[in-house]
């Protein structure tokens, strides 16, 4: 499946898209490939490492996240959701099967490809989280699952800017980072050379306050199948 395939195969799509082209969008990924090098190795991982990834995940997976079930999944039926960072569509496919309309977005073609297996029906989008393609105020909520963390934290003020820019009023964004003080690249274990910045409680109300966004619940979590400690997030426009 070629690129354009995942970014144009859905009108629905086309109906949350701003006016910026396709080959904008794909422009400015590579340009931004190629100037930050802690993204860019990632997501080479990510594209390298796909089907192992998602086969390990998917086996962890028990039932949808914890963060997902109490947040949004309550949002009145027919909503619209970006699944920011969808992966392998497990969470959209989720979604979709609650009643609400579903738009993943994700950097690794590959796992937009695993995704379109898993959710056939949710419209899929190729774009970078930094230069989001959407008009404003057409979305409901954002759900973000551990992927934000793989930004650098100098580019995640801007990142919370643009999701609100693009949730409308009142709207939800929940999302998950990893928590902690040593941001780090890793050098061992699974899939290494991913970038993950972790986070402290303080430190992330902040950015995320000054970013335009109130703060419903701010927990540190355990989770047993991402292993580790979770800050879960979920934040409401304001008017």
């Amino acid at each position: 499946m070629a690129d354009t395939d995942i970014s144009t195969a859905s009108a629905i799509v086309k109906s949350f898209m701003s006016s910026r082209s396709f080959l904008s969008m794909t422009t400015k990924r590579e340009r931004h490939h190629t100037t930050c090098q802690i993204v860019a190795p990632t997501i080479r991982i990510y594209e390298q490492g796909a089907a192992t990834f998602l086969k390990r995940w998917v086996s962890r997976r028990k039932r949808p996240p914890a963060l997902l079930l109490d947040s949004l999944a309550r949002l009145p039926t027919r909503s619209s959701i970006l699944d920011l960072g969808c992966g392998g569509g497990q969470d959209a496919r989720f979604l979709l099967a609650k009643g609400f309309r579903v738009v993943g977005m994700d950097l690794t073609t590959a796992f937009l490809r695993a995704a379109r297996n898993t959710a056939p029906s949710v419209p899929l989008v190729l774009a970078d989280m930094r230069d989001l393609p959407f008009r404003d105020a057409s979305f409901d909520a954002v759900w973000a699952a551990a992927c934000l963390m793989h930004l650098p934290k100098s580019d995640t003020a801007c990142v919370f800017k643009k999701l609100r820019e693009v949730v409308r009023p009142g709207g939800l964004l929940a999302t998950t980072v990893t928590y902690g003080t040593q941001s780090r690249i890793l050098t061992d274990g699974w899939m290494p050379g991913r970038y993950f910045a972790r986070w402290q409680k303080a430190e992330l109300a902040r950015v995320v306050e000054r970013s335009g966004w109130m703060i419903d619940s701010l927990r540190v979590v355990s989770n047993q199948e991402r292993k580790g400690r979770w800050l879960n997030l979920v934040a409401r426009r304001d008017g």
